[in-house]
């Protein structure tokens, strides 16, 4: 609001001396330079909020609900699996071919209950894991992040002593384990992936005592509900190829 100059102004002007019209003429003056200030705080602090406000709405922009992340998610395998030509079978197909998937025709299998896709490359030498029995596993593997293929991990596979190793319990149809050493354990600590143990019930873990013998082989399309640390709390999906031998 503009201020308006009234003859109350000419108490504000010293001296006695000074003709009345020169008087209110400084009054004017000095009120209109008093206006000008009070409209430019008035400018400053408008603009000042305008530039607050628009940081705020692109912070808002910015941020992602867990729902849009989940999304984002679904759509990043969805594209995955569709740029790597992979056929997709449910359980049903899995179990009537004998718990296997066809390399040739590219085949994953989705586990309906835990969302995770696996392909078995090599159902592998020596024998599945036993009903209260407790393995140390030694695993070779790949980890890429699906939405952010820059991000990966992986160890040595034809470095004899670059191997991570996983501690692994079964107690009827339930599998735990924990890692104690490697490329995993270094960067998330001693949780293993539920992912990681989807493929145990269907793969045997054995050693190679003949040139023939294979060890088990998987690929995986993990999502970040059954994923490492980083997946689980940035929600990225990733991508593994692991195999599993059984430790001496």
């Amino acid at each position: 609001m503009i201020r308006r100059c009234t003859n109350s102004h000419l108490a504000e002007i010293p001296g006695t001396s000074i003709n009345k019209g020169f008087r209110e003429l400084l009054v004017k003056k000095a009120c209109l330079l008093h206006n000008i200030k009070k409209m430019s705080m008035k400018k400053s602090i408008i603009a000042l909020i305008g530039l607050m406000s628009l940081f705020t709405f692109s912070a808002c922009d910015d941020y992602e609900t867990y729902g849009e992340k989940k999304e984002k998610e679904r759509d990043a395998i969805s594209q995955f699996i569709a740029d790597s030509a992979f056929n997709i079978i449910p359980e049903t197909q899995f179990h009537a071919q004998g718990d296997s998937t066809s390399i040739a025709n590219r085949e994953f299998v989705l586990l309906e209950k835990s969302g995770v896709y696996m392909q078995i490359v090599r159902r592998g030498c020596g024998d599945y894991i036993q009903d209260g029995e407790t393995v140390n596993i030694l695993c070779r593997f790949l980890e890429s992040n699906i939405e952010d293929s820059t991000k990966f991990l992986y160890n040595h596979v034809y470095y004899v002593y670059d191997v991570d190793k996983m501690y692994v319990q079964r107690s009827g149809s339930t599998y735990t384990a924990r890692f104690t050493e490697g490329k995993m354990y270094q960067a998330y600590g001693g949780s293993v992936p539920l992912g990681w143990l989807a493929p145990l019930p269907y793969i045997k873990i054995g050693r190679q005592v003949t040139e023939n013998d294979e060890l088990a082989k998987v690929r995986l399309i993990v999502p970040h509900s059954q994923g490492q640390s980083t997946a689980s709390q940035y929600v990225y999906p990733y991508y593994y190829e692991i195999t599993f031998q059984r430790e001496r």
